[in-house]
C-alpha cells in the first residue's frame, strides 16, 4: 500500500510506440496504488507497443487520443521514456500542446529518461531544474534548462529522473507532488 493518498485524482500518461515499458508500467501502478485512475492519452489510437530496452515487449491500450485530451480534465501528467517514443511525442503539436497546458495550469508534470525532449519542444523547461537521460543533458541546458546528474530532481511540480534504475525516487516524488497539487511556481 502507498504511503500517498492521491484518490479521485486523474493522472494524464502521455506516450506512444516505444515508450520503455517499465517506466510506463511502474509509475502507472504507483498511482493505482496511491488510489488514482491512470489514463493513458497518445496520438495514436488502438494499441501501443512498449519495449524493454531493445526488445519488444508488451502493448497498450490507448484510452484518449491527445487530440481530444484536455489538461482541465487531469490534476496531472507523467511522460514516461524510451528514445522512439520520446523522438515521435516531441513533434507531435498536439501532444506539446496537451504538455504545455499542465505547466499554464500550475499541475504537476513527472518525465522521466528521454521524456523531457518533450518538454524542451512544448518551451517549458528555460529556467527548471531537470535531470534526464544523460544523452539529453546538452539538448537541455541549450533550451535554458539547469541540469543535473541526480536520481530525481523536484522542482516546482515538475518531478523528472535518469533511468529506470530511479523509478522507486521517481515514483514516491512524483506522487507527493500530485498529492500537493497546484505549484504557482510551475508555469509554462
Amino acid at each position: 500500500m502507498s504511503e500517498h493518498n492521491i484518490a479521485g485524482k486523474k493522472v494524464a500518461f502521455l506516450l506512444t510506440d516505444g515508450v520503455e515499458q517499465v517506466e510506463l508500467t511502474s509509475p502507472w501502478n504507483a498511482v493505482k496504488e496511491a488510489g488514482g485512475q491512470p489514463v493513458l492519452v497518445s496520438p495514436k489510437s488502438g494499441k501501443l507497443q512498449g519495449y524493454d530496452g531493445r526488445e519488444k515487449g508488451g502493448t497498450f491500450a490507448v484510452d484518449l487520443p491527445v487530440a481530444e485530451a484536455d489538461a482541465a480534465d487531469f490534476d496531472a501528467l507523467v511522460i514516461p521514456g524510451g528514445v522512439v517514443n520520446a523522438d515521435h511525442l516531441r513533434v507531435d503539436k498536439d501532444a506539446q500542446a496537451f504538455a504545455r497546458a499542465f505547466f499554464e495550469q500550475h499541475k504537476p508534470v513527472a518525465s522521466i529518461c528521454h521524456g523531457p525532449w518533450l518538454l524542451i519542444d512544448a518551451g517549458v523547461v528555460q529556467g527548471r531544474n531537470m535531470t534526464s537521460y544523460h544523452t539529453l543533458r546538452t539538448d537541455l541546458l541549450n533550451a535554458g534548462a539547469n541540469w543535473t546528474d541526480e536520481e530525481v530532481v523536484v522542482d516546482q511540480g515538475l518531478v523528472t529522473s535518469r533511468k529506470p534504475h530511479d523509478l522507486p525516487a521517481f515514483n514516491d516524488k512524483m506522487l507527493e507532488e500530485i498529492e500537493e497539487g497546484g505549484h504557482a511556481g510551475q508555469t509554462a
